[in-house]
């Protein structure tokens, strides 16, 4: 696909909320959060020639995403396998369970792809399965039972 600055942009326009709370919502972070979106945007502006439609931005852009949230995170974990367990949220000051969030991450990342893109844009975006459905070329029943499949693929690791 051809795209000039403006256009990337716009389109850009359209999802910038959605990248930073699906950020958020998998590292946890404001400012890996940031870092993470920041990535995504210079990855997909640098690679918007090997996009081949403009309708499937959302989705090719939110991929990006998911991958460089799972990089960050699988380089985290390696840094930190032994933190505490307990630790205080800063982002809501909450206590929080860092092995059980790392245990969701890890189910989350054993995923197929399409699985964390869906399960993630319903999860973390908000996203309907319509919704969905549209930015995936699926149809909204296929959307709602893949996620179901996924989610108990989650829940079986989990257990």
């Amino acid at each position: 696909m051809r795209c000039d600055t403006k256009t990337f942009a716009q389109m850009y326009e359209t999802v910038y909320k959605d990248l930073y709370r699906f950020a958020l919502c998998m590292m946890r972070n404001p400012q890996d959060a940031e870092d993470a979106v920041s990535e995504a945007v210079v990855a997909a502006y640098e690679n918007i020639g090997k996009l081949k439609k403009e309708d499937a931005f959302r989705s090719w852009i939110f991929t990006i995403l998911s991958n460089i949230c799972k990089k960050k995170w699988r380089n985290a974990s390696k840094e930190s396998s032994h933190a505490a367990e307990g630790v205080l949220d800063e982002a809501s000051g909450e206590e929080t369970d860092i092995g059980l969030a790392l245990d969701v991450r890890k189910a989350f990342f054993l995923l197929e792809e399409e699985e964390q893109t869906i399960v993630g844009m319903s999860v973390f975006g908000g996203y309907n399965s319509q919704e969905i459905g549209e930015a995936l070329k699926l149809n909204p029943n296929t959307v709602r039972s893949k996620r179901s499949r996924a989610l108990q693929k989650m829940e079986c690791v989990l257990r």
